[in-house]
């Protein structure tokens, strides 16, 4: 049932408007005795779902009893993290999600279906695994809140994933990963029913109808003076809610090209993108739009680590951003990569599979390192002085020298394609 569905590309609600429909439906719920918020952590920081969730405090104040942000993989907040994204809400109501030891399975999406939605590449079940507290927890409510935009491993971010995914285990998260990427992303970005949602969607319906979940979802975008703000929001129970969501997010958030660029010149914001583990959306967002033999630049002053985990981090710089048939065969022959298969489904996700070249420069890592995981490396300082965020407006830009690139201030809010690859 959707309770609220406000928005279009050519205007920005308000947080009144936000405050409006959110009250609004949750009048409509009827009255909680126990709610669990749960919103993304600070890598979302631009979806407003901090504003939403300090909503959510006050409207509930007390009954509101825990939020647990759906770190996935991520690293834990920090508490200037928390106070920075949340506002006034009281520190002891936040829990951390650990995804390899607070779980609960709920059920088994079987092989075959995996099979079937994989086109025959894969063939093994998928758990549907989610933090022990969204069912121990006895909660009236769970708000699972969050921004719905182009994402690389289910096509359209959000909704269900951020339960089966955002506070999901070591395997599902692996498996689901994996999936996506011996699937192929660019088959997928930008896409609500793709193989990976098709096996989130089983799980919602056959495992988790018994959990009180409600989705408030937002789709975030540039006015024409390049400030963001909320373009909609949608709050709901069911797949229509998302799909809404996302119809809004591809008008908002997805940029088609009448020509592939040569150069394309990416700017990663320190206090976001501290790895490339996420840094990377720079490559998955752009990957479509780039030229063959072109050029994508990665200002990354804040970069000081590959994987956020540690042991991902570890096999990054084992393996390096490798082609999808290397990736494969290197997950055929090596146990630790059959066992971290979200490792290995992100080691092809960042690779340009030889087509175009990625020079990144980073504010914290070394040449020798960055050029071990197969990336070429820039002098970041010298970049930033050629390519300076300061004076770059997102899109087409002309430097003083005649060079003509393309710059994007912050990829996780986008989608850019050269309108002959994305052609459905």
């Amino acid at each position: 049932m959707i309770y609220f569905a406000k928005g279009n590309c050519n205007e920005t609600l308000s947080e009144d408007d936000l405050r409006e429909g959110l009250f609004s439906s949750l009048e409509k719920l009827g009255i909680k005795d126990k709610v669990l918020a749960l919103p993304p952590d600070f890598t979302r920081f631009h979806s407003h779902a901090g504003i939403l969730t300090n909503l959510v405090y006050k409207y509930y104040g007390e009954k509101l009893t825990d939020i647990l942000p759906a770190l996935g993989t991520h690293a834990p907040m920090t508490e200037k993290e928390i106070l920075e994204m949340f506002g006034d809400i009281p520190l002891n109501l936040f829990r951390t999600h650990r995804w390899r030891e607070d779980l609960t399975t709920l059920g088994e999406v079987p092989s075959e279906f995996i099979y079937k939605v994989s086109e025959g590449k894969l063939n093994y079940s998928w758990p549907a695994q989610v933090n022990k507290l969204l069912v121990e927890g006895n909660y009236d409510l769970i708000l699972s809140i969050g921004q719905v935009v182009p994402h690389e491993v289910v096509g359209m971010a959000n909704y269900n994933k951020n339960i089966f995914v955002g506070t999901g285990g070591k395997e599902g998260i692996n498996k689901s990963h994996y999936l996506g990427a011996v699937y192929g992303m660019e088959r997928m970005m930008g896409r609500a029913d793709t193989p990976v949602r098709k096996v989130l969607n089983y799980a919602s319906d056959n495992f988790a109808k018994h959990l009180p979940i409600v989705y408030v979802l937002t789709v975030v975008g540039r006015d024409v003076f390049g400030k963001l703000g909320v373009k909609g929001l949608f709050i709901g129970d069911d797949f229509e809610t998302f799909k809404l969501a996302s119809q809004l997010s591809l008008q908002v958030n997805f940029e088609m090209l009448d020509e592939p660029l040569k150069k394309i010149v990416v700017y990663l914001d320190p206090s976001e993108f501290k790895s490339t583990w996420l840094g990377n959306k720079s490559i998955y967002r752009t990957r479509m739009a780039i030229a063959d033999d072109g050029e994508l630049i990665i200002l990354a002053p804040g970069l000081k680590e590959f994987g956020e985990d540690k042991e991902i981090d570890r096999l990054i710089r084992k393996y390096g951003y490798k082609t999808t048939p290397e990736i494969l065969n290197y997950v055929e022959q090596n146990d630790e990569l059959k066992n971290n298969l979200s490792a290995a489904a992100h080691l092809i996700h960042g690779s340009s599979e030889n087509r175009f070249k990625i020079i990144y420069c980073p504010g914290n890592l070394t040449k020798e390192e960055i050029e071990s995981v197969n990336f070429s490396f820039g002098d970041l300082r010298k970049m930033m002085n050629k390519y300076n965020p300061e004076i770059l407006k997102d899109g087409f830009n002309i430097l003083p020298n005649g060079e003509e690139i393309f710059y994007i201030s912050n990829p996780a809010l986008g989608l850019w394609s050269f309108k002959d690859r994305f052609i459905d």
